[in-house]
């Protein structure tokens, strides 16, 4: 694949995935979808963060791993706890990379 079929690609990629998200609010208004709609809509990045977060924790070489020598689902546990105590977004994230970064070293 050449450098410009790439390009091609990232660009329309980035156009398809710019009109379809543009065609929610352009096409759309929010105050024309139902209620139970706007109210599931928000359930919506919770939902991808998990998807992405929980197979990362439990599945960290590709099988599954819930083992206390799995570090990303240790650090995962602790980050969630300061989560559950603290609410905070930025001491969470700290103390999750902070835990992973001293239980992964040897």
């Amino acid at each position: 694949m050449s450098s410009r079929e790439l390009w091609v690609i990232l660009i329309g990629g980035l156009l398809v995935t710019y009109a379809t998200r543009l065609s929610f609010i352009a096409f759309l208004p929010p105050e024309r979808m139902p209620g139970w709609f706007r109210r599931g809509l928000r359930y919506v990045p919770p939902a991808v963060l998990a998807a992405l977060i929980i197979p990362e924790l439990l599945m960290p070489a590709g099988s599954f791993d819930l083992s206390l020598g799995n570090e990303r689902l240790l650090a995962g546990a602790l980050a969630w706890l300061v989560a559950w105590r603290t609410h905070s977004t930025w001491l969470t994230i700290a103390v999750g990379m902070l835990s992973l970064w001293f239980l992964s070293q040897p």
